[in-house]
């Protein structure tokens, strides 16, 4: 290892800082840093550059930094020689000097004091954390405050805008990092849902619920909920208190698909908004339909097909065959790369157009289908209302 220059005695030391902070936190003496000063260079004038210029960067009676311990040498080359073995930083006053953190340790200090009398059951979390100590600081009286009202409130079942902490409104929503690392070392195993990685979800608060969209295609259906609307959009939550019955549900990728689909007799539509569906698990009286999927005929469209069979397997798909693709393959257009390749929940004839359309970057969209020739086939399916007999 060549002679060390000042810059990289400065490097070392900052590598050295966090060790530093940990031994600090658990109340250690401080340790000098010490480490090999370096190989002389051979070149004697090279040599005294170097030793000057090392001698030059090291503290001096009344100031911080490194020390260089030097030890006299007979050298074959150029005789006794005085040469830097080691360099010694003495002091964390030095260490703070010598990388520049007196002012960040500073601010270090006040924040551990002010974690340490607000929440000591922070003191483990502290000891092994000096980096988010330092990377939060300013925001940390409103982190303690928001972690101790979960502490007296945890699970709240509120919407983070409505939990009555003095905090910025929206300082919650742009902390969460910090928040989740804090509330997983403060609250007992039964304040959180571990499975859970959305931060609403983990710690008991409310969830902005999507919107789902539904149309009765049966007037039957609809009078027997006693519905004065013939479409509604709902929140999951109070959607799945209709009382439905048992309805027979077809789930539709597109929007304007969803708006033309026909009366159809005892049949609920849903917009299941491409990969959406994935909302439609709250809806517990659909595991008693007979469920019928219509996506666009690429390879999204089965992904989206598998993910809702794995919440319904009972879902059977509808105009998503090889003759419907036939029928209209002059209307197929490129679809973009898709990374899947084994998608568990379809069968293995249509585990087969997928792997087709994936391959060739097919698409056949829904919208590209004559209305004469998905009434017909709907009616194939379904039968007719009376209204449309």
């Amino acid at each position: 290892m060549a002679m060390l220059t000042p810059q990289e005695i400065v490097t070392r030391a900052t590598r050295s800082y966090q060790l530093f902070l940990h031994s600090w936190l658990r109340g250690e003496p401080f340790e000098p840093i010490i480490f090999p000063a370096g190989a002389p260079p051979a070149d004697y004038h090279t040599l005294r550059a170097a030793v000057a210029k090392l001698l030059d960067g090291a503290k001096g009676p009344r100031s911080y930094g490194y020390r260089v311990e030097l030890e006299t040498r007979q050298t074959r080359a150029h005789g006794t020689q005085s040469l830097p073995t080691r360099i010694v930083i003495d002091t964390s006053a030095d260490l703070l000097q010598l990388t520049g953190k007196v002012a960040e340790f500073n601010r270090f200090e006040r924040d551990c004091a002010l974690i340490r009398i607000r929440l000591p059951q922070l003191h483990e979390w502290l000891l092994e954390n000096p980096q988010h100590v330092i990377a939060q600081h300013g925001a940390w009286p409103d982190l303690l405050r928001v972690c101790a009202y979960f502490l007296l409130y945890p699970r709240p079942e509120l919407y983070i805008r409505e939990l009555p902490i003095e905090v910025h409104t929206k300082f919650i929503e742009t902390h969460t990092g910090i928040l989740r690392r804090l509330l997983d070392a403060l609250l007992p195993p039964g304040a959180i849902a571990e499975s859970e990685t959305q931060f609403e979800r983990r710690y008991g608060l409310r969830v902005k619920e999507p919107l789902v969209r539904l149309r009765f295609l049966d007037p039957a259906v609809q009078a027997q909920c006693g519905m004065p609307l013939s479409e509604i959009a709902a929140p999951v939550t109070q959607l799945a208190t209709l009382p439905l019955g048992t309805p027979r549900c077809l789930i539709v990728e597109n929007e304007m698909t969803f708006l033309t689909l026909p009366p159809l007799p005892n049949v609920v539509a849903l917009w299941g908004k491409g990969f959406a569906v994935e909302a439609l698990a709250g809806l517990v009286w659909m595991h008693d339909c007979a469920i019928w999927y219509w996506g666009d005929f690429d390879a999204q469209g089965f992904q989206i097909l598998s993910q809702l069979r794995a919440l319904f397997p009972h879902t059977i798909s509808l105009l998503m065959d090889h003759a419907t693709f036939e029928a209209f393959r002059s209307f197929a257009g490129v679809a973009p790369p898709t990374g899947a390749t084994i998608l568990p929940h379809l069968t293995a004839h249509e585990h087969a157009l997928f792997e087709w359309l994936a391959r060739e970057q097919l698409r056949l969209e829904q919208e590209h289908l004559t209305q004469a020739f998905i009434i017909a086939r709907l009616h194939s399916v379904f039968g007719k209302t009376p209204a449309c007999e």
